[in-house]
C-alpha cells in the first residue's frame, strides 16, 4: 500500500488529473455501451395514455427509481422487460392509469368536516360521470369518452321537475365506426345509471362531430324519421356491396376487388285507391213492372145554354137526344236494375324504394412471374364484360331507373404486408433491414469498445505496471544499498573477545557455534543496533532472513 501511495506521489499532479479525467471518460463510455446495447429490453409498459395518467405514472416511477423512456406525444411509456409485472401491480395500488377521469375513488381522499351539501353532490356527480366513461371507453371500437349529466332537479317552490339528460362524446380507435346496435347500447347503459334519465334523452357525438344520437327525439318525429331512413339507406348499400365483392372475389381473388356502391332511395308513404268497373260482366240484379189502364165517356149537346139548361134533371133530357164519345188509355212500365262487376283495390307504399343504383366496381389485375419479380398483366376484355354482367345480375341492375354500372381493371397499390414481405425476401438471412441495423450499430459500438480497450485502457495499465515496477526496481536497490551499509557497520561492531573487527576486510565466512559462545558483549552495540532495526524494520528483516538463507 505505500508503495503504491509513493507511486501516486511520484507521478505528480498533472499525471494524476490526466489519469482521473480518462477514467471517468472510460466509465461514461462503458455506461453508454451498457445502456445502448441493453436498450432492447425496453417493453411497452401503457399505451395511449392521456396527459394527466401520463404525467402520474413518469412521477410514480421516478419515485420507485426506475428508469423508463416516453415517446414524443406522450402516450407511450417503455420500461425494463423484466420489471413490466411488478410496476403495473404497483401502479394499480395507487390507481394508474386512471383512465383521464376520476371515478369513486375520489371518496377515497379524506374530507374536511367543512365539506358542503353542494360539494359532496358534485363530488358524486364527477364520481359517476368518471365511472361511465371508462365503462363506454372499454368498448371495443371506443378509444375515450367522456360524459356529461345534467341530474333532475326542481327549483324551489315549483311543482314541476326538470327532467335528466346527457351528452356523450366518444374518440373512435383508426377508422372504426359505431352501429345503431351499439349507439341504442350505450343509451341504454348510461339510461339505467342514472335516476330518472329516458335513453332517449341522450346526445351522443364522435371525435369528428357526427351527430350519431339526438337526445329528445321522438323516433316518429321528422329528425327520427330521417336518422332511420339514412340508416336504411346505407344498410341496403353495405349488404348490396358485400354481395358483389363476395361473388366477384370468388372469381378475381379475395383482396382484388372493391366496390361502391350509391343508392338513391324515395322513402314516402304512397296510398293509392283504384275502382275497376267492367260492363261485360253485368247482372240482372231487380226488375218491377206496373200496369195503368184510363177509360172516359163524353156527350155533345146542341142546345144553348140557357137557365132551364142548368136546372136539375135538365141534362138528362139533353143527353137523350145528343151524341156521345167513349176514350180508353192504357200505360204498362218496367224497371230494371243490373249490378255491373266492380273491383276495389288500395295500395300503400311504405318503406324505402330505389329510385336510383349506382354501382363502381374496381378489379386488380393478374401478376406473372418475370425477370424482375412480379410483373403486372391486364384482364382480358372478354372477361371484364363476364364480371360486369355478374356485378349487374347481383346488384339488381334496371335500366329503366337510370342505373349505372362501371367496372375498371387497375393495377392497386402494393398493401403492407405485400412490402413487408418484399422487404423480408431482399433481407439476408430472413432479417429485416432494421435489424441489420441494429445488429451493425451493436457491431461498431463493439469494435470502438474494443479498440479503447486496445489503444487507452491497456498503454495506461502498461504504463501504471511499469511504474510500479520502476518504483519496486527502486525499493529494492535501496533496500541493497542499506543492507550493504549495515553489513558494514555490524562488521565494525567488536568481536565477543572484545577485538574491533578490520574495516573493510571481510570476516573469514567460517560456522561459530553459538552454544560455545562465551563473555559479554557491549551494551551500546546493542543499542546501536536496536536503533538501526527501529529505523529500518523492513531492511533488518531482510538482512537476518538472507543470513539465515545462508546458513542454510
Amino acid at each position: 500500500m505505500n508503495a503504491f501511495l509513493q507511486m501516486l506521489r511520484n507521478l505528480g499532479a498533472a499525471r494524476l488529473a490526466v489519469m482521473a479525467l480518462v477514467a471517468v471518460g472510460l466509465v461514461a463510455f462503458f455506461v453508454y455501451l451498457t445502456t445502448r446495447i441493453g436498450g432492447g429490453s425496453m417493453t411497452l409498459l401503457y399505451n395511449e395514455l392521456s396527459p394527466q395518467d401520463g404525467q402520474a405514472i413518469t412521477r410514480k416511477l421516478d419515485q420507485m427509481q426506475i428508469s423508463f423512456q416516453i415517446n414524443p406525444e406522450g402516450t407511450q411509456i417503455l420500461v425494463p422487460a423484466d420489471q413490466v409485472g411488478k410496476i403495473r401491480m404497483q401502479l394499480a395500488q395507487d390507481g394508474l392509469p386512471a383512465g383521464g377521469s376520476i371515478g369513486y375513488e375520489i371518496f377515497d381522499q379524506q374530507q374536511s368536516f367543512g365539506t358542503t351539501a353542494f360539494m359532496q353532490n358534485m363530488n358524486q356527480l364527477r364520481a359517476l360521470e368518471g365511472e361511465l366513461s371508462r365503462t363506454i371507453a372499454a368498448l371495443g371500437p371506443i378509444k375515450a369518452a367522456r360524459v356529461h349529466l345534467v341530474m333532475p332537479r326542481r327549483e324551489l317552490f315549483s311543482r314541476e321537475e326538470s327532467p335528466a339528460s346527457a351528452s356523450i362524446f366518444v374518440k373512435l380507435r383508426g377508422g372504426n365506426t359505431l352501429s345503431k346496435e351499439q349507439i341504442s347500447a350505450i343509451q341504454h347503459l348510461v339510461g339505467a345509471a342514472v335516476p330518472q334519465l329516458k335513453p332517449s334523452a341522450i346526445s351522443l357525438v364522435d371525435d369528428k362531430g357526427n351527430l350519431l344520437a339526438r337526445g329528445g327525439d321522438d323516433p316518429n318525429s321528422a329528425a327520427g324519421l330521417s336518422a332511420n331512413a339514412d340508416e336504411m339507406r346505407r344498410g341496403y348499400e353495405l349488404r348490396t356491396q358485400r354481395s358483389i365483392e363476395d361473388l366477384v372475389s370468388r372469381v378475381v381473388g379475395y383482396g382484388k376487388v372493391k366496390v361502391t356502391v350509391n343508392a338513391d332511395m324515395d322513402f314516402d308513404r304512397i296510398t293509392t285507391n283504384t275502382d275497376s268497373f267492367d260492363p261485360a260482366t253485368q247482372v240482372l240484379r231487380s226488375s218491377q213492372s206496373s200496369e195503368e189502364s184510363t177509360t172516359s165517356n163524353e156527350s155533345q149537346a146542341a142546345q144553348a145554354v140557357t137557365v132551364a139548361n142548368n136546372l136539375p134533371g135538365a141534362n138528362q133530357q139533353a143527353g137523350a137526344g145528343g151524341p156521345s164519345s167513349t176514350n180508353q188509355q192504357r200505360k204498362t212500365e218496367e224497371t230494371n236494375n243490373y249490378e255491373i262487376s266492380r273491383t276495389q283495390r288500395s295500395h300503400i307504399k311504405e318503406g324505402p324504394q330505389v329510385k336510383k343504383l349506382s354501382v363502381a366496381v374496381l378489379i386488380d389485375g393478374t401478376y406473372t412471374q418475370g425477370a424482375q419479380g412480379q410483373e403486372y398483366q391486364p384482364r382480358a376484355p372478354e372477361e371484364m364484360t363476364q364480371i360486369e354482367g355478374i356485378v349487374k345480375s347481383a346488384s339488381g341492375f334496371d335500366e329503366k331507373r337510370g342505373d349505372t354500372v362501371s367496372v375498371a381493371n387497375m393495377r392497386f397499390a402494393q398493401e403492407i404486408s405485400e412490402a413487408l414481405e418484399a422487404e423480408a425476401k431482399n433481407t439476408l438471412f430472413g432479417l429485416t433491414s432494421k435489424d441489420l441495423m441494429k445488429i451493425a450499430e451493436l457491431t461498431v459500438l463493439g469494435v470502438i469498445g474494443v479498440l479503447v480497450m486496445l489503444l487507452v485502457v491497456r498503454p495506461l495499465l502498461s504504463r501504471m505496471l511499469a511504474a510500479v515496477e520502476q518504483h519496486a526496481e527502486q525499493q529494492r536497490l535501496e533496500r541493497e544499498r542499506l543492507l550493504a551499509e549495515q553489513t558494514q557497520q555490524m562488521q565494525a561492531l567488536p568481536s565477543p573477545d572484545g577485538t574491533p573487527g578490520a574495516p573493510g576486510e571481510p570476516e573469514p565466512d567460517t560456522m561459530i557455534d553459538m552454544e560455545q559462545v562465551e563473555g559479554r558483549v557491549r551494551a551500546s552495540s546493542l543499542r546501536k543496533i536496536g536503533e538501526i532495526v527501529e529505523k529500518h524494520p523492513n531492511e533488518a528483516v531482510s538482512i537476518i532472513r538472507g543470513w539465515m538463507y545462508q546458513e542454510t
